[in-house]
């Protein structure tokens, strides 16, 4: 292993074009869903489409930044350059702290699945063979990861088309046997809002975290043959993700089924599968969301693995993980994350209600906290690019206005989780992590005196001249003494 060796560079477009799919689409949509229909009714598609409205916006702003200087480090680095060293160390930890608590939530899930197929076997054994299978995946070489994301998301993409299809032909009257419903299940049984504008605005809450993930594309860009490119496409291409996923097969469920129906609330994909007389519906199921499952272990393991690769690299986490292997995968960082997540496996089967379930909310603010962070960033780096924002390649719409209110909304979700008793809990946990991470970056860096920025994360106009933010001349160093550094410029060396 090398420490002076690059990332790969062998992602290829069709890799980053699932990998962002597969960030959106994930086992939250089929299972969770039928909790929030039964909380909002048919008015959960408003919940959806606000939710998505939000996440919407925070790509964009991630795109803006990400499409000038692409990162392994993604919004952990943009975050040192607008807030100081102790943002970026901040939620960097708590990053890759969430995807680590999310290995043993999705191993656990994926087990029982397979522990239900083939019951002679252990839960604990399928959960600890589905960690190795993909921990070997990701210590094989970034493309093995991309090839598994690639196939993962395409099964999810075409389980997700074929449900859309059948579900327009069904609402027409096409399918023989399943009479066309109109607008009998949207606004009978008690209205679009049943439950009142209230429910829906609650709804929002539970919906809103399942979009987390969409992130995951602008940190494996780095690692694509042009990042640039790659960012643009993914970004661009969150909205139709989102209107035609989300919406578009949530709007099938509630139009052919009433949102009050216990077949609803227990598994609203298998309800429609077997409304539409498919055999073996469970079953089926079953597999999508086994596939999600993986597919989340996945993408889980490389972005924690990539963000504790990047704290390395600024000094921010043990020198040994900013190792990389003769495949350029950061091998030392990918087997640390594997420890963890084993962990945390191993907890959720010895104290699942206590030690695991404290672990599970510390992490259940995270995804608010990071889209905050990117939102004040991309204001703060944009203001600062005075003249040179006319060079960057993508753009925020409707800057400042649209940014405020992505703040705004980001904000009143987290008032929300306060008012909300069922989600009080985890922001108060997630808070109380949050303040010991950035009390030890705070320290760390008024301790060693380092000043407040990260040299080298600079915005990248069209033609690769180096714009940047901070106003030290190209080439000029303002981080502490001995730190490891992201790259700046995309022509200047390849980006890790």
């Amino acid at each position: 292993m090398h420490a002076d060796q690059q990332l790969s560079k062998s992602l290829k477009p069709r890799h980053l074009s699932m990998i962002a799919i597969a960030g959106v689409i994930g086992a939250g949509l089929f299972v969770g869903s039928g909790a929030a229909i039964q909380q909002a009714g048919p008015g959960i598609l408003v919940a959806y489409a606000a939710a998505g409205l939000v996440v919407i916006l925070v790509m964009r702003m991630l795109g803006e930044m990400a499409a000038a200087n692409p990162e392994t480090g993604s919004f952990s680095t943009y975050a040192d350059k607008a807030l100081g060293r102790w943002a970026g160390f901040s939620i960097g930890w708590l990053y890759a702290w969430f995807w680590i608590i999310v290995l043993g939530i999705e191993a656990t899930a994926g087990a029982a699945i397979m522990h239900r197929w083939v019951p002679g076997i252990d839960q604990w054994v399928w959960a600890l063979a589905l960690m190795v299978l993909l921990t070997l995946t990701n210590l094989g070489s970034v493309k093995s990861y991309g090839e598994f994301e690639f196939w993962f998301a395409s099964i999810k993409v075409a389980a997700i088309v074929l449900f859309l299809l059948f579900g327009v032909a069904a609402i027409l009257g096409l399918i023989p046997g399943v009479p066309a419903p109109g607008l009998d299940n949207l606004i009978g049984h008690g209205g679009f809002m049943p439950n009142g504008p209230g429910a829906v605005l609650a709804g929002i809450l539970v919906v809103v975290f399942s979009f987390f993930g969409a992130e995951i594309a602008t940190i494996a860009a780095g690692e694509s043959e042009n990042p640039v490119d790659a960012v643009k496409k993914a970004v661009k291409s969150t909205v139709w993700r989102i209107l035609v996923f989300y919406i578009g097969s949530i709007a099938i469920v509630v139009t052919l089924l009433p949102w009050n129906s216990a077949s609803v609330a227990k598994s609203p994909y298998v309800a429609v599968i077997e409304l539409f007389g498919i055999p073996g519906a469970g079953t089926i199921m079953d597999i999508v969301v086994l596939t999600s499952v993986l597919s989340c272990l996945n993408s889980g393991l490389y972005t924690a693995s990539r963000m504790l690769f990047s704290l390395s690299r600024r000094g921010d986490a043990p020198r040994s993980w900013m190792r990389i292997s003769k495949t350029g995968v950061p091998s030392s960082a990918v087997l640390a994350s594997t420890v963890v997540g084993f962990v945390t496996v191993g907890l959720n089967y010895i104290a699942p209600d206590t030690v695991f379930l404290f672990l599970v909310n510390t992490s259940g603010a995270i995804a608010l906290f990071v889209w905050l962070v990117i939102a004040v960033s991309q204001l703060i780096l944009r203001r600062r690019m005075g003249a040179a924002v006319k060079d960057l390649q993508l753009k925020m719409w409707l800057f400042p206005y649209l940014t405020w209110a992505a703040i705004v909304s980001i904000v009143a979700l987290l008032i929300g989780m306060v008012i909300l008793e069922s989600t009080r809990e985890s922001l108060v946990l997630s808070l109380a992590l949050a303040a010991v991470v950035v009390g030890l970056g705070v320290f760390r860096y008024r301790k060693n005196g380092a000043k407040a920025t990260v040299p080298g994360i600079a915005e990248v106009p069209a033609d690769n001249a180096t714009v940047n933010l901070a106003g030290t001349p190209a080439g000029e160093s303002s981080a502490p003494a001995g730190a490891a550094t992201e790259e700046a410029t995309v022509g200047a060396r390849p980006t890790s």
